[in-house]
């Protein structure tokens, strides 16, 4: 069984930075694209970043980009979410998703739930003003 663990989350003022790291286990990670979303209070879950399976590719949700950087690590099993210049409403639960399925896609179905198969806890990022 697959399992993604986030960590990494944190309290951070406006315009600082954090970086959220997702664990995988029970799978090799390689063998996924991988992706982060969000879940702020009282609103759905959005789509943040994916990259696929070698890194070579990315691909960001236009609030983030130029802010925020995906990464990977194969070799360790991690997946990375550098966080760069974040504003308050930054602020939300991030999550750490695995698409086991496509190597890549077109961006509206990699930014949709629906397309990935795994699925992390979740950890908190809070942004203050």
């Amino acid at each position: 069984q697959v399992q993604l663990v986030e960590s990494g989350g944190g309290l951070v003022q406006a315009g600082g930075s954090l970086r959220l790291s997702c664990a995988v286990s029970g799978g090799t990670v390689s063998s996924y694209r991988m992706g982060w979303f969000r879940q702020a209070p009282g609103k759905e879950r959005e789509f943040v970043s994916t990259i696929s399976r070698g890194g070579g590719n990315t691909y960001y949700a236009d609030s983030v980009k130029g802010r925020f950087t995906i990464s990977r690590d194969n070799a360790k099993n991690m997946v990375y979410l550098q966080m760069n210049s974040l504003k308050p409403e930054d602020t939300a639960v991030y999550y750490c998703a695995a698409d086991a399925r496509y190597a890549w896609n077109r961006p509206a179905l990699m930014a949709t739930m629906g397309e990935y198969d795994y699925w992390g806890q979740g950890t908190q990022v809070t942004v203050s003003s």
